[in-house]
């Protein structure tokens, strides 16, 4: 093998490489975006699921009959 064609394989593997890194990226990039759709999304679903129990406890409080009974 000559050392014009090892440098043409070396290069045609560095470009393949190259494409290979970027669509890596591309695709931790979407999914970094996923995450913090759904970091977000779970962040609403604590807060709503808090208002929620804060208003099931008040209607217990105002349901239980008076000490005395």
């Amino acid at each position: 093998m000559s050392l014009d064609d090892r440098v043409t394989d070396l290069e045609s593997r560095l470009a393949f490489q190259d494409d290979t890194i970027q669509a890596l990226n591309d695709v931790l990039v979407a999914q970094q975006r996923v995450v913090e759709r759904l970091q977000l999304q779970m962040s609403a679903l604590l807060k709503r699921q808090e208002e929620m129990a804060g208003q099931f406890a008040t209607l217990e409080e105002e349901e239980a009959p008076p000490p005395h009974y």
